[in-house]
């Protein structure tokens, strides 16, 4: 389904609906990617009246989150023949919305805020300027000019669950996690379900640094958890550091939003990918030909191109690629969701019955998915 539906959302030049981000969680979803209001006729803007602005959260040096927003920025740019912009470090209070009033100041008519705590404030001044068209990564909010778009990066979280599992010789593998909102609690869950399908016997402990970005927090974090015995590292935070700590230990690591081999050559088994671009050239070209759907939501999973599992590498153990393989293919299938029962969390509490499935608007509620697999160690805070 998510396949068809992105074809027709390519054709119209339309994709719409974090990490990284951090604010309010909702549940307000709207099913992949439908609209929630009907299409409004737009006379489109050429591609040299363009000015598009990107709002990150951290720096483009990242090597994660904010770098791979960034590649596709330019990618685009490239491709469209567009002028783009971008500010780093923006932070997720009031100073975000006066970023993006200073941006339609300076002439942007499209702007992208990639974290999730900028939502509220980019949804203030969108309010105020209909003529703006406005995107918002991992967000719930929506109006005429304000839509939101995300990968079900859960997926490949899955698969790498699998890579993990099949890894580890101590059974103890750990986790470095950023902020507590319903995508990292979704992302964190498939992971470790992935690691049971596996491995029952494996246990994963869990690590809040709550940043998206903080280089020192996430080697330190990691550093513990080797420490503690774990000797495969995962992450949902935006720096290579836990990478680079397991590579000190000499134990393995999975890292996140960008391929980083390089960054842990002896440790790296993979990542799971983001691929932005996917997304930005399709809601451009709809806002040039005047086609973008208002109240837009995308979520698009590995079908659509929007996420990927990141190549093995030769760290892999023996037999790791098929399984992956087999997972992934049941994905893409429809098989296999990842979230179908039973599933019971580390207290004993059956959060969903064998055979049932969690929906998108609880997936998409921080309250509903603050649960830990019963293969986790760390109890729930």
């Amino acid at each position: 389904m998510q396949k068809k539906i992105f074809a027709v959302l390519m054709a119209a030049a339309m994709l719409l609906t974090l990490a990284a981000c951090g604010g309010t969680d909702a549940s307000s979803s709207t099913p992949e990617g439908n609209s929630e209001s009907s299409s409004q006729a737009s006379a489109g803007i050429p591609a040299d009246q363009i000015k598009a602005a990107w709002l990150y959260v951290g720096p483009t040096g990242d090597e994660g989150y904010s770098y791979m927003h960034d590649q596709a920025r330019q990618k685009v740019a490239a491709e469209l023949g567009i002028e783009t912009v971008f500010v780093e470090n923006v932070p997720e209070d009031a100073d975000c919305e006066k970023t993006v009033r200073d941006l339609i100041d300076q002439g942007c008519n499209v702007i992208y805020a990639t974290s999730f705590g900028h939502g509220e404030w980019a949804y203030n001044v969108a309010k105020d300027h209909p003529e703006v068209y406005f995107g918002h990564a991992t967000g719930y909010l929506t109006a005429d000019n304000f839509t939101t778009y995300m990968g079900r990066v859960y997926e490949p979280r899955y698969l790498s669950g699998i890579v993990a599992g099949m890894q580890t010789e101590t059974n103890k593998i750990g986790y470095v996690a950023a902020m507590p909102i319903a995508e990292v609690y979704r992302g964190f869950a498939a992971f470790c379900l992935g690691v049971k399908s596996v491995n029952p016997e494996a246990k994963v402990e869990i690590l809040w640094t709550n940043a998206w970005y903080d280089p020192a927090n996430e080697k330190s974090a990691a550093q513990q958890l080797i420490n503690n015995g774990c000797d495969v590292i995962a992450q949902h935070c935006d720096t290579t550091g836990p990478q680079t700590a397991a590579q000190d230990a000499g134990v393995w690591c999975i890292g996140y939003n960008a391929s980083t081999p390089d960054a842990a050559p002896d440790a790296y088994l993979t990542a799971p990918l983001f691929h932005w671009d996917a997304y930005y050239k399709a809601d451009l070209e709809s806002i040039m030909a005047g086609t973008r759907e208002p109240a837009q939501r995308f979520w698009g999973g590995m079908t659509t191109g929007m996420v990927s599992l990141d190549t093995l590498t030769d760290n892999c153990k023996e037999g790791i690629a098929e399984a992956v393989a087999e997972a992934q293919a049941k994905i893409e299938s429809g098989g296999l969701f990842v979230f179908t029962g039973p599933i019971v969390d580390n207290q004993g509490n059956t959060i969903v019955a064998e055979g049932e499935k969690i929906a998108d608007a609880d997936l998409e509620n921080a309250d509903y998915m603050k649960f830990y697999i019963d293969n986790v160690t760390t109890p729930i805070a």
